[in-house]
């Protein structure tokens, strides 16, 4: 199988079939080594779920030293410049089972970890290169990479990210749109500790993050309208600082920006099939969703734990991993779960984002009454943890 984007996506979906199938011959393809990945400032919230899944492909012992966990987490919902900023819904930041329902972790540790753990168990990396161009047959797929290298393979899997030139070549269409935000993305160190919590800000321009990590740091995912958001990370670093602080306060101490800020748009992008004869679509170049809820990269590792279990039972009894119908069974495993994510992040992010009255009052209400159900409290800390039934068993512990 040839799966190109050297991504956590990628990298792990490669690790889960090497890991599975002893012989299997996967390659992954991608404009970047990994060992140029482990310099990536960011850091992404994996939920207990994930956590299961790179404890079992014996990935996280070597990401647990640099992983935060979440103990708790508190939602406000105000304006910029109001005096008090209410807390009206807190989480105890533990499932029913007593583990953290996320931990923070580095993105550049990350992939090098899997890249590691996947290269030792006979997984081929070729990079830096590109996918240019694939041709599908009845029996096959030939890859034609940018080094002018042609693979033969049964599989070709697209983990190219939201804006996949894979996808487009497959001639899957996409519903998209633009939500006219940005997310800025940087790490700040601040002088009093964060004591493992999360909090999220509501704001009218939308959500203003601050997720732990370890020492006394945060990864900060703050939402702007786009304009904003591109002057405010091409501007002066005082300027951000300070408009920094109005948004977080002075909780946490002096306050300083470590590392680059950068800002992505934002919108919602929607693959309207997953697979096509012996091509398939994971992580972003499947779903593209806002961050409000912090759920993108646990729905790619839903996608990887979909596709693995799918493909291992597959090739076990010496069925064609390629075949359609081999394919739709993932396609169906993944689409209802894929769509609901989306559906409630955009209706969080319109919902939140914007400063009408009514709405404003309404969404107070709903958050303080939910503060007040603890059986509702702990649901929504099970989703977000990604517990349910119906999992793959690398999600939940077990291995394929």
């Amino acid at each position: 199988m040839v799966i190109a984007g050297g991504g956590y996506v990628g990298l792990s979906l490669a690790l889960a079939l090497a890991d599975a199938v002893p012989g299997v011959r996967v390659s992954v393809v991608d404009l970047r080594p990994p060992a140029e990945s482990a310099g990536d400032p960011r850091a992404s919230a994996i939920a207990a779920a994930a956590r299961r899944m790179l404890e079992t492909l014996g990935v996280w012992a070597a990401l647990a030293p640099h992983a935060q966990p979440i103990v708790d987490m508190v939602v406000t919902d105000s304006r910029l410049d109001d005096v008090v900023r209410p807390v009206f819904l807190t989480f105890d930041g533990r499932t029913e089972a007593g583990e953290p329902f996320a931990h923070m972790v580095p993105n550049g540790r990350m992939v090098a970890a899997i890249a590691e753990r996947a290269v030792a168990r006979g997984v081929t990396v070729l990079a830096p290169d590109r996918v240019v161009d694939f041709q599908v047959e009845s029996e096959g797929v030939t890859v034609s990479l940018g080094s002018g290298a042609q693979l033969r393979t049964r599989l070709l899997v697209a983990a190219d990210g939201v804006r996949s030139r894979l996808r487009a070549f497959a001639g899957i269409r996409t519903s998209t749109w633009s939500y006219g935000q940005s997310g800025i993305v940087t790490t700040i160190a601040h002088e009093r500790p964060h004591d493992g919590r999360a909090e999220e800000h509501f704001l009218p321009s939308g959500p203003f993050a601050t997720l732990p990590l370890t020492g006394n740091r945060s990864s900060l995912v703050w939402t702007e309208r786009t304009d904003v958001a591109d002057r405010l990370v091409r501007g002066d670093d005082l300027v951000f600082e300070v408009e920094l602080v109005r948004r977080l306060g002075h909780h946490l101490g002096a306050v300083r920006v470590e590392g680059p800020r950068t800002a992505y748009p934002l919108g919602l992008t929607l693959a309207r099939d997953f697979v096509k004869p012996r091509f398939a679509l994971v992580g972003d170049a499947a779903h593209g969703i806002h961050p409000i809820a912090g759920q993108g990269l646990n729905l790619g590792f839903r996608d990887v734990a979909a596709l693995a279990e799918v493909l291992a039972e597959t090739l076990r009894i010496g069925g064609d991993p390629g075949a359609l119908d081999t394919l739709e069974t993932y396609e169906r495993w993944r689409r209802f779960d894929t769509f609901q994510m989306a559906a409630v992040t955009d209706v969080l992010n319109r919902l939140f984002s914007n400063d009408l009255a009514p709405v404003r009052i309404a969404r107070d209400v709903g958050l303080g009454l939910v503060d007040r159900l603890p059986r509702l409290k702990r649901y929504f800390i099970g989703e977000a943890a990604g517990s349910g039934r119906g999992l793959p068993r690398l999600l939940t512990g077990a291995p394929i």
